[in-house]
């Protein structure tokens, strides 16, 4: 058979072999995700209280202790000591935390009346910085209430011990409280809504712009390579011709992805502030691609595919529950975690466009990937080739 005189179908099974290995290496992030170092807040504003014969008694630094001591111990959760509720609030807002935990005031206060007949249960409040990432809110959520949990029983068991050494015959209240001895209210911050889309939104937005993103400057290149230019000049005029429809695209791409967010039931804040944000990033993507399509040409294209088989998975991820090899030496490379951070501060933090991180890295993209455009220009081979023709 004539097929198997083709010297590349021999290079086949290791063609098949390397794009299998280059997509698993895609799922491995998913894969059994484990937080490393997430950081949480604890606040301990009990004023404490003085004890008959004992002094000051504060409960809320012994639990504070414990909590330092086993923060040395366990490397799934970086536990933050903040001096007050409003500090924490502030850098929650900050998307400095997951979330928090906050012992109030009159904890010890509350926790004395537990060996009284009207026994009155400490609250705690805990914080879930919500809108910070999904799946990161989710485990903080789990770790707070686990380490309230875990003060519960240690605290019921030190109750059961004292009545039993007072002979103490526990009262219906008595008996109720010790089910609970300390009670928790969970707060979300920064919520992301009752609907899943809403806080998903940042990741789901980028593949339809990426992909626009792709679409575009390939069709654009594609167009300018049927083009022939008499100079250098020419050629340079051209690319700003580029940059023009390149920014009429991000635009349409802008105001076209908001509004339709809008109809599939994401819960845009302001309109006209996601929209120009998604054509800055539109913008920012578009001349990325192109640059690179300006130098090296169509071959190019796979890169920004494989980047955003990469990408999808890790950006609904927070870095902490990464692999140290993908939160290390590809997250930090992906142009469009700007673009997710972004949307998630417009949506769920500030409300409204401002010259955030976000911003400023997306226009520093744009500016150098303009650069790389216009410095294609400069070669003249093309211009050569047409004149060599010509004679």
């Amino acid at each position: 058979m004539k097929l198997f005189h083709q010297k590349r179908i021999y290079f086949l099974p290791i063609i098949v072999v390397a794009v299998i290995f280059i997509f698993i290496l895609t799922v491995i992030p998913s894969v059994s995700p484990e937080p490393k170092d997430l950081p949480i807040a604890f606040v301990n504003a009990d004023e404490g209280m003085t004890v008959p014969a004992k002094g000051k008694v504060n409960i809320g630094d012994q639990i504070e202790q414990n909590m330092k001591d086993s923060s040395t111990e366990q490397s799934s959760v970086k536990w933050s000591f903040v001096s007050t509720p409003k500090e924490v609030e502030k850098e929650l807002n900050k998307q400095k935390y997951y979330g928090a935990l906050i012992i109030p005031k009159d904890f010890t206060k509350k926790q004395a009346t537990l060996h009284t007949a009207q026994p009155d249960a400490p609250a705690i409040r805990l914080l879930v910085n919500q809108g910070m990432n999904t799946a990161a809110s989710t485990i903080a959520n789990q770790v707070l209430n686990g380490a309230v949990d875990k003060m519960n029983e240690n605290m019921r068991l030190q109750l059961v011990k004292r009545f039993e050494q007072n002979g103490t015959q526990l009262s219906a209240n008595q008996a109720l409280a010790l089910a609970a001895p300390i009670q928790k209210t969970v707060i979300n911050v920064n919520e992301t809504g009752t609907h899943s889309v809403n806080g998903n939104a940042p990741v789901s937005l980028f593949q339809p712009l990426w992909m626009a993103s792709i679409a575009g400057a390939a069709i654009v290149f594609l167009s300018i390579q049927k083009i022939r230019f008499s100079s250098r000049k020419e050629k340079i005029v051209n690319q700003v011709g580029f940059v023009i429809i390149g920014a009429t695209l991000a635009l349409a791409a802008g105001f076209g992805l908001a509004w339709l967010a809008e109809v599939v039931g994401i819960s845009v804040p302001s309109f006209l502030d996601t929209a120009l944000f998604l054509a800055i990033a539109y913008f920012s993507f578009f001349t990325l691609i192109s640059a690179v399509l300006s130098w090296v040409g169509l071959k190019g294209l796979p890169i920004f595919v494989i980047i955003l088989f990469f990408g999808a998975p890790l950006l609904s991820m927070p870095p902490e529950i990464m692999p140290d090899f993908y939160r290390e030496w590809i997250y930090p490379w992906l142009p469009m975690r700007f673009m997710v951070d972004g949307v998630r501060e417009l949506f769920f933090f500030e409300g409204q466009l401002t010259w955030n991180h976000s911003v400023s890295a997306l226009t520093l993209i744009a500016l150098i990937s303009l650069c790389a455009l216009f410095a294609s220009a400069l070669p003249v081979s093309s211009v050569n080739k047409e004149k060599s023709r010509s004679i």
